[in-house]
């Protein structure tokens, strides 16, 4: 998991991992919004094994190649 990674059967408290870049100290109070919640749908997709795949427009083009012309 990365830093924001929250696993569905987590139940403690949440934290921020903040870092000040900047040369002043900054002094944070209590109730001061400094972070944000954004949920994201995890989903496991069904599988099939198969021992073939059909032919596609786009083939064995790599990273990058569906934007060539």
């Amino acid at each position: 998991n990365s830093p924001g990674t929250i696993d569905p059967d987590y139940r403690g408290e949440l934290g921020v991992i903040m870092q000040n870049l900047g040369t002043e100290s900054v002094t944070l109070k209590r109730g001061e919004r400094i972070a944000q919640l954004v949920f994201a749908r995890f989903e496991t997709p069904d599988t099939e094994e198969t021992d073939e795949l059909s032919e596609t427009d786009r083939g064995r083009g790599g990273f990058g190649s569906t934007g060539s012309r």
